[in-house]
């Protein structure tokens, strides 16, 4: 009985170990606002607010990109302050439209 417990609690130990425990494994990698998806560079909504977090906290706006992701009066926010910035302005013109002869 004891060799059984113990052949039982060896295989529950390399099961364990056998599992990836980096969450960097399944984490989405992005390059400055774009995600790589089969070769090729797409802009995604994920990757556009980790940049806009980015660019924001550049100017010293103390914000992350999940509160951007999350909460969308944040979103506004940063892309009034940032949004003129040529690496986010496509990210922010559905959020901050901004025309061609200004707000009045």
């Amino acid at each position: 009985m004891n060799n059984t417990v113990a052949l039982a609690a060896a295989v529950g130990v390399l099961a364990i170990a056998a599992v990836p425990s980096d969450p960097a494994v399944a984490r989405i990698a992005c390059k400055n606002g774009y995600q790589t998806v089969e070769g090729q560079r797409m802009a995604t909504p994920f990757c556009q607010d980790n940049y806009l977090a980015q660019v924001a906290r550049e100017y010293g706006t103390r914000v992350s990109a999940r509160e951007i992701r999350n909460n969308p009066n944040t979103k506004r926010e940063v892309c009034q302050f940032v949004g003129q910035d040529i690496r986010v302005r496509s990210n922010c013109e559905t959020i901050t439209p901004q025309g061609r002869g200004g707000a009045f």
